[in-house]
């Protein structure tokens, strides 16, 4: 794929996440209910970790600057690059994407890392520093929203991966 189609692509996934994540989503200050995984999980699919990993840091900080929901926290961002790079680690391979079983496999494996790991325990630590509510209490709060998306997610992107794959080999990987 060209350098010009990935940086085409990466914007026009930047700005679906910005809409997702800002617009189209349930937020309280300890518990966000969200799609904004499509665009970054989409990205890692496709473009790979490093562009997955700017596309969710760059997401999360224009999003807070143009539109705020509380104060500015370069944790989250950092976060943020880390669910992209994480996600982008297992779905991307160079030669050709994934499917059947392997897809599946991988993306059970990035969403236990994502929404267990770092979206639970590591979030749910920052918001307690942040804050300084307890950290169980936040960190309990948050697991039934984990629990509820890690299905929500695996499925979603499996089943999008059938009409990614065919497209992207259609209009991304052609040479013109």
């Amino acid at each position: 794929m060209s350098k010009t189609k990935k940086i085409i692509l990466s914007g026009l996934l930047l700005g679906i996440l910005i809409v997702l994540s800002r617009f189209v989503s349930i937020k309280t200050p300890i518990l966000v209910i969200s799609l904004s995984f499509l665009p970054i999980m989409i990205s890692a699919y496709i473009l790979g970790p490093v562009y997955s990993c700017l596309i969710a840091a760059l997401g999360d900080l224009i999003g807070a600057l143009l539109f705020p929901f509380g104060e500015y926290f370069v944790g989250f961002t950092i976060i943020q690059a880390l669910v992209g790079l994480v996600y982008g680690l297992f779905l991307y391979n160079k030669t050709e994407l994934y499917t059947g079983k392997k897809l599946l496999v991988r993306l059970i494996l990035s969403s236990i890392i994502v929404l267990g790991i770092i979206e639970l325990l590591i979030m749910s630590a920052m918001l307690h520093f942040l804050y300084g509510n307890a950290f169980i209490a936040v960190m309990i709060g948050r697991l039934t929203t984990k629990l509820i998306m890690l299905p929500i997610q695996v499925i979603v992107i499996y089943f999008l991966s059938k009409y990614i794959k065919p497209l992207s080999e259609k209009y991304l990987y052609t040479e013109d």
